[in-house]
């Protein structure tokens, strides 16, 4: 027999070990009724799909048997494109069979006979499972961390077990070198003081950067799963000083990391002593009777949520309010949808649900695998494998500054939101004694989303334009969660999409049909459309916070954006 056929042989028993196995292992997904005693029901695989894959499959193997070791590294793949892999034949082959592979899986996934979510489920698995098997992840088959082995005689692998023991014991993946950064020295630098402090966080009111200031006072509320100061990192690119910059009297919650004594906490309690105590706060120590308020990601829910109580009681101490990448409507969480069902919920809630916390590293993690090849094992190769120390990078010292959540607070977000999406139905949730009705939050708004979002998908923020019965302003912004927000002007990165007329028709893509492109940051629009709503303008104050009730406690950045998870 030659080796043609040998090799045709040997590539139908192993596309048959490929099919067998992966027919196997997809039974072990199932439907799950949590309230049927029915059996599951195994998936099953498209008989027609699997056979044009086995043929599609074949000849794709015969054809990179064929080229051998002249096999092209795969095009456009990041993770193969130095000189190390296309001078490599071995390298470059096993990098071109990792190819192929991938490309097959993930089209199997299009032959599982089930629903849009079990199959998005099964394709998430699948990815993540295709990312950590990749041959640039080990020293056998990556030829540039070999090449730095040989040339350093050794010392990159040294190097390597060093950071990977130095990870090992500060429980996360290095993706910079933290110990060049420090908050309130290198990080969240902006001139202010803490004014006011509970168990559940501190008020930062900052230095005023002008002369005068606009009367309403301007609040920001960032996310509790996260450190403010992404909006404050550099002080050129602080949302927090351009606010100041611009007139605005500006404050911001801080949130405190929590302990385990305060693993009780509950929704309620964030929305009553956290975020209306904030803004009740800010008009005591500007004797402001309305303020402006900004709530970015989660925070942007909960200050929602704030207003809808207010709302309820008959009052209105907010004059307008700014929701940045904001969940309002959860009919379309994107990607973070597949970890969100009955079962899942339920047991949260009796992991947590009566007390307890969700660690900061569990957010943290589940986070950076939405983008195992970026935020995962590009580090571990550059740690590990080659010995380097990641660069300096402000941002990604952040994204590494956990927090933990109350798991009573966790579990009823996720019920109440992700999986019931409650909070757009009339009534349906009951928040600090209120019955919520978003139809009575009637303030200017306005809502920005960022269009390559994958936490808060552009159209789960324009949703917020269909729920809200105010004047409402929809802006778009390129690029994504994080990196979409903080887009200061001077840098004239990036572009945003107004449209101008006000119409918000019932769709996105209707809207963009619309709409008009703009280069540059869209906080120039923002702070235009701010300062409509921000009063006239006065003489700044001369002191933080106001009296013996409201004095300087620390300077800024204050205790608890300190505290570790």
């Amino acid at each position: 027999m030659d080796s043609e056929s040998l090799w045709a042989q040997g590539s139908q028993q192993l596309q048959q070990m490929f099919t067998q196995g992966w027919a196997q292992a997809l039974q072990a997904f199932q439907n799950v009724d949590a309230g049927s005693s029915k059996a599951p029901l195994p998936l099953r695989l498209a008989p027609e799909k699997i056979q044009a894959l086995q043929n599609q499959y074949l000849h794709d193997v015969a054809q990179l048997w064929n080229q051998g070791l002249q096999a092209p590294t795969p095009a456009g793949d990041k993770r193969f494109t130095g000189e190390g892999w296309a001078h490599n034949p071995l390298a470059a082959f096993s990098a071109a069979a990792y190819a192929l592979n991938s490309r097959t899986m993930m089209q199997l996934t299009d032959a599982v006979e089930a629903d849009e979510k079990t199959r998005n489920r099964i394709r998430f698995g699948i990815e993540q499972w295709l990312a950590a098997v990749a041959p640039s992840n080990f020293l056998a088959f990556n030829p540039e961390a070999q090449k730095k082995a040989i040339d350093s005689h050794g010392e990159s692998i040294a190097k390597g077990l060093a950071n990977l023991l130095h990870d090992l014991r500060q429980g996360h993946v290095s993706m910079t070198d933290e110990s060049l950064f420090e908050v309130g020295r290198n990080v969240a630098t902006t001139e202010g003081a803490v004014v006011f402090e509970n168990e559940l966080f501190q008020l930062i009111e900052y230095k005023p950067l002008t002369e005068k200031v606009y009367e309403r006072p301007f609040l920001l509320v960032p996310p509790c799963i996260n450190k403010y100061y992404i909006l404050d990192l550099q002080p050129e690119n602080s949302l927090v000083r351009y606010a100041a910059e611009q007139g605005q009297r500006t404050f911001v919650v801080s949130w405190r990391n929590p302990d385990s004594s305060l693993g009780h906490k509950t929704w309620d309690d964030y929305i009553d002593e956290a975020v209306l105590t904030a803004i009740d706060t800010v008009q005591k120590i500007s004797g402001a009777p309305q303020i402006n308020a900004l709530g970015f990601c989660v925070g942007g829910t909960m200050l929602a949520n704030a207003l809808a109580v207010l709302a309820a009681r008959g009052e209105k101490p907010v004059a307008s309010a700014t929701f940045l990448t904001t969940l309002i409507d959860f009919a379309d969480t994107g990607i973070l949808d597949l970890f969100i069902d009955e079962p899942s919920v339920r047991l949260r809630e009796l992991q947590m649900g009566q007390g307890g916390l969700l660690r900061g590293q569990e957010l943290a993690s589940t986070f950076s695998f939405l983008r195992p090849n970026d935020l995962v094992w590009n580090y571990v190769v550059g740690n590990y494998l080659k010995g380097e120390t990641p660069p300096a990078f402000d941002l990604l010292y952040w994204n590494s500054d956990c927090t933990n959540l109350p798991g009573p607070y966790y579990a009823w977000y996720l019920r109440n939101m992700y999986l019931e999406n409650k909070f757009v139905q009339p009534g349906a949730l009951t928040v600090c004694g209120e019955k919520l009705d978003l139809r009575q939050v009637n303030l200017p708004v306005y809502i920005y989303g960022s269009r390559e979002d994958h936490i808060v998908p552009i159209n789960a923020a324009y949703a917020s334009t269909q729920v809200l019965p105010g004047e409402k302003r929809f802006v778009m912004g390129a690029s994504g969660h994080i990196a979409g927000v903080i887009n200061p002007p001077a840098k004239g990165k990036r572009s945003h999409w107004t449209r101008e007329g006000g119409e918000l028709p019932a769709t996105l893509e209707a809207w963009i049909d619309g709409a008009t492109e703009h280069k540059g940051s869209w906080w120039s629009d923002w702070s235009a459309w701010l300062q409509g709503h921000a009063g006239k303008q006065i003489a700044a104050p001369k002191s933080y916070g106001k009296g013996q009730r409201y004095k300087a406690i620390e300077p800024a950045p204050g205790r608890y954006v300190k505290q570790k998870a």
